[in-house]
């Protein structure tokens, strides 16, 4: 028997070494095929059609993408990584090489306070260095990361511990307090010393050299992502070792990025964005991230940073746009070469004074949390004013109408004959919320475009805000384009407003630019402008004063203002508000 059990033991172990040889051999291979992939982009990055026609997603088994890209690209690699400038003035630097050696030692500080494989970590810090520590480090461990904005209030948190089943968060003093409810959640700390936490820093007394407990697997979870929640609570989405760090190749490709590249996205940690071009897209490439912390956004200031640093590629949302602009943009000795747009379509008043200033068109991009990058305007392209672009290489699209019929403008899907590779796995827990945009054969994004016929896609709106007003289809999107051209308009959500003749007449909400004050002048001068730019019957009718609902993430919510006009009762003007009937001046229409 004893002779038995020792063939058996040997048996196993000898399966054992060959099971893991097998798995070295396909993570080898795995890795060879990301990269060919990467390498491809890179070389037709100014070759849409190329890069369109012949690129295919690497599809791999055996791939972590921190351990096999990352720590290979940092090897012996002492050009910077990491270069975060502080309001000061204090800057800090880590090359590719001290990253790979700090975040090995992360991960062995954190298996050494229990975090294992699948582990849920809630990761809530601002742009600093342990940020970036963390999540290399938690990628090489195969622990699932769920980042999260320290805007949330001690309820958000709550909600994403109990929801996402959170055993450790990572964050800092101030934060800590959000989950005090939460006992068995072990919390490290990254800025106090405390009997009550673990201290961060005890991280850089572990080995810089870190062995993964097993492979992993292509199709092991990494992510889970809480959406921004602009019409509903934020939904739970699952993104895995491949779908993000392989599927951002497209957001790599979108951008322009390539090796040695400065590269800066304005983006608050915690949302998709960040890990799209603050640690994916720029670290497929090879190129430094950039980061500016500031605790109030001054577009001089800003200005002057970029052109000191050599910042060469910069992303930026429509908000951040929309104050640069206001300044001399000629005055400032930039050295970009690529500008890029996200979070929300950008206006064609901004590209252009953009482009008049320095020469250089701001590419508009599409994407979600639920995916990487999926349709832009990559760089060396004729782009077209108000498109955001075709698809990138590696996506497939079809526009279905309400009748579930494939046309020139609708529902912007992805067919799922085959899934597409950097397309979330689907909503944790949610099996309804999951089927609702996984079916009839397509993946629903909710957002409605046209498409014209050189495959040139235009942005109309949310398929929740596109409405109808005396029996035609507006796009709020299209009228809020013209009325932030207006030079007193900073920001403007068009909503549905209710009239008894005309079903619903459209309405502007208009957020002020510094310098200009709500008043019946100001109201007839925007009404104004957006009758000399608009058909008849996309006319504005009402327009309102106010400060504008948004997310945590700072994008417009829509949904309030349009639940506001829903709500209200007669004809009575709120404060700050004007109809076109108070308005004698526009004439009659």
């Amino acid at each position: 028997m004893l002779a038995l059990k020792t063939l058996a033991a040997r048996l196993f172990s000898g399966a054992s070494r060959v099971a893991a040889a097998n798995d070295q051999d396909r993570e080898t291979s795995d890795l060879a095929s990301f990269r060919s992939a990467r390498n491809f982009l890179l070389e037709h990055r100014n070759n849409y059609d190329i890069a369109y026609r012949d690129f295919v997603w690497p599809r791999v088994s055996i791939f972590n993408w921190a351990l096999d890209h990352f720590d290979e690209l940092a090897r012996n690699n002492s050009s910077p990584a990491l270069w975060i400038v502080e309001e000061d003035g204090a800057e800090t630097k880590l090359t590719f090489e001290q990253l790979s050696r700090n975040s090995n030692q992360v991960a062995n500080y954190f298996r050494r306070v229990g975090v294992k494989r699948g582990d849920k970590v809630l990761i809530m810090l601002p742009n600093h260095v342990q940020l970036w520590e963390t999540m290399l480090a938690c990628i090489k461990l195969g622990a699932v990361m769920v980042p999260a904005t320290m805007l949330l209030t001690p309820d958000d948190v709550a909600d994403r511990i109990e929801r996402a089943g959170i055993k450790f968060i990572v964050t800092t003093g101030s934060e800590v307090r959000k989950c005090s409810a939460f006992a068995d959640l072990v919390r490290i700390i990254v800025d106090e010393i405390s009997d009550d936490f673990v201290f961060f820093d005890g991280a850089y007394l572990e080995s810089s050299t870190f062995v993964p407990d097993g492979s992993t697997r292509a199709s092991d979870p990494l992510f889970l992502y809480f959406t921004s929640g602009t019409t509903s609570r934020p939904k739970l989405v699952v993104h895995t070792h491949q779908s993000y760090p392989v599927g951002h190749l497209s957001t790599m490709y979108w951008i322009g990025l390539k090796p040695g590249d400065i590269h800066w996205n304005i983006s608050s940690p915690g949302w998709a964005k960040h890990a799209w071009s603050c640690f994916f897209a720029p670290w497929n490439a090879g190129a430094t991230v950039f980061v500016f912390n500031y605790t109030r956004f001054r577009a001089p200031t800003v200005l002057e940073l970029v052109s000191r640093c050599g910042v060469t590629t910069l992303c930026a949302p429509p908000t951040v746009w929309r104050m640069l602009i206001q300044e001399d943009l000629k005055a400032y000795p930039v050295k970009f070469r690529e500008l890029v747009g996200a979070g929300e379509p950008l206006n064609p008043e901004i590209i252009e004074r953009v482009r008049l200033a320095w020469g250089i068109t701001i590419r508009d991009g599409f994407g979600q949390t639920e995916t990487t990058c999926q349709i832009g305007n990559p760089p060396g392209q004729r782009l077209k004013p108000g498109s955001m672009g075709r698809p990138l290489p590696g996506y497939r699209h079809v526009l279905v109408d309400l009748q579930g019929k494939a046309g020139t403008e609708g529902e912007i899907c992805l067919p799922l004959d085959v899934h597409p590779l950097p397309l979330m796995e689907g909503y944790l827990d949610d099996a309804d919320k999951t089927a609702e945009v996984f079916r009839d054969g397509y993946y629903h994004t909710g957002d409605i475009a046209s498409c014209d016929r050189d495959g040139y896609y235009t942005f109309v709106g949310r398929a929740d805000d596109v409405f109808k007003a005396s029996d035609y289809r507006i796009s709020p999107f299209e009228l809020e384009s013209v009325l932030i051209e207006h030079e007193a308009v900073a920001e403007t959500a068009v909503v549905p407003s209710p009239d008894p003749v005309r079903l619903a007449v459209p309405k502007c909400f208009v957020a002020l630019r510094s310098g200009f004050t709500p008043s019946r002048e100001l109201a007839l001068s925007i009404l104004q402008h957006a009758r000399t730019k608009l058909a008849p019957f996309k006319r504005i009718r009402r327009v309102e004063f106010c400060e504008l609902p948004k997310t945590v993430s700072g994008k417009i919510r829509r949904v309030d203002l349009r639940l506001s006009e829903e709500q209200r009762e007669g004809t009575a003007r709120r404060p700050l508000e004007f109809w076109e009937e108070d308005l004698p001046e526009l004439g009659a229409g």
